[in-house]
């Protein structure tokens, strides 16, 4: 039983699919995911490395600054439909999942015009143009956000299903924060605080520029930071590393940084955030300005009208802003508490799991 995953070109789009597909064979072993992506998208260097069979397609993007590029994107969709036609061929799915991003466009296309059913993972509070699109169509939706819901056309309210998004979940024997900080050579006494830094896969150089600027003002006292900068930064911020400042190009696992934090400061992409709620660790969120439709800030700023989080916009990023929001959430433990407990009432650990018995319900004709 062939199951597609359609998405991609970013990490946001492309891993919630490996999630809910390695789920997907947890509970029901012949089942057999295929994925679709973009040549041009991060699923060309994830994919190869995961074992799942896949195809990668010259797809793009709509150009709405640079629209007589559109031309690439009216060319790659009819390159790709053949090429989806040959792989729906060899055998027809029981079920295409779509989970975002450009990548995912042709695929559910093709699915809808040949009656196999589709279903959509949503990743933000403003879902993405390819998940409004479709979702008229679809025969559940699975919401990250339950805000999202007023944006999406669906043909009856049940098709909507509150999920929260699909990661990987925390251990369940999570080991103790004084062990985890030990193995980041930090000390384990209840005074430490680490705070992680990380602006996603890629990096963010504003705010490994703040987080260098904060740093050389003079950490706290006790405080001490995991810090992932991002592969093409990494050689710029590498200097920092010291007993109190851990520098890495890029955080993996990730998971040993998540349970020796007790803060973040992250970008506000919807695995980020479904991870750190995941790990019930309050957060400083600087959502990308530049993302589509701006869907990071509308999901920061959700968050932070929740109690979930802060709100730090990049407009007002600097070395001397974070480190007075930083100063102020260590110094008063109980609105660290109360962020970390509003953190864990939209935390999902088992999402992926959820979803993968709905789509596995509806691959079998059980639904």
């Amino acid at each position: 039983m062939r199951i597609v995953f359609a998405g991609g070109g970013t990490g946001g789009h492309l891993y919630p699919g490996l999630a809910i597909a390695r789920a997907v064979q947890r509970l029901h072993p012949v089942a057999r995911p295929f994925f679709i992506g973009a040549r041009r998208g991060v699923e060309r260097d994830v994919l190869p490395g995961t074992g799942y069979p896949h195809i990668l397609l010259d797809l793009h993007p709509l150009y709405r600054s640079q629209v007589w590029n559109n031309w690439r994107t009216v060319v790659g969709m009819a390159t790709a439909w053949r090429a989806i036609g040959r792989v729906f061929r060899e055998e027809r799915p029981a079920v295409v999942v779509g989970t975002g991003g450009y990548a995912a466009v042709a695929a559910l296309f093709y699915a809808v015009a040949h009656g196999i059913p589709v279903v959509e993972q949503t990743g933000d509070s403003m879902p993405s143009l390819t998940a409004r699109l479709f979702s008229r169509w679809a025969r559940e939706v699975y919401l990250s956000f339950p805000e999202s819901a007023q944006h999406l056309k669906v043909k009856t309210p049940d098709v909507l299903v509150d999920t929260g998004a699909p990661i990987e979940p925390p251990p369940a024997d999570r080991p103790a924060r004084a062990i985890a900080r030990h193995a980041w050579g930090f000390p384990s006494s209840p005074d430490a605080r680490v705070v992680l830094v990380y602006g996603g896969s890629q990096g963010s150089l504003a705010i490994n520029e703040a987080v260098r600027d904060w740093i050389r003002g003079g950490l706290p006292p006790d405080v001490h930071v995991i810090w992932g900068t991002g592969k093409k930064t990494y050689e710029q911020f590498a200097a920092m590393q010291s007993d109190r400042v851990k520098v890495q190009p890029y955080l993996a696992p990730i998971a040993e940084a998540y349970a020796a934090a007790d803060l973040a400061v992250a970008r506000a992409g919807t695995m980020t955030l479904a991870e750190l709620f995941a790990w019930q660790i309050p957060a400083i969120l600087i959502p990308l300005p530049t993302a589509a439709a701006d869907h990071q800030t509308l999901n920061a700023r959700t968050l932070e009208e929740a109690g979930a989080a802060i709100h730090l916009p990049q407009s007002q990023l600097s070395g001397a802003s974070l480190g007075t929001r930083i100063a102020d959430l260590l110094g008063d433990p109980a609105r660290l508490d109360a962020l970390a407990t509003a953190a864990a009432r939209r935390a999902r650990p088992n999402a992926a799991e959820e979803i993968a018995r709905r789509i596995i319900t509806i691959a079998t004709g059980t639904a």
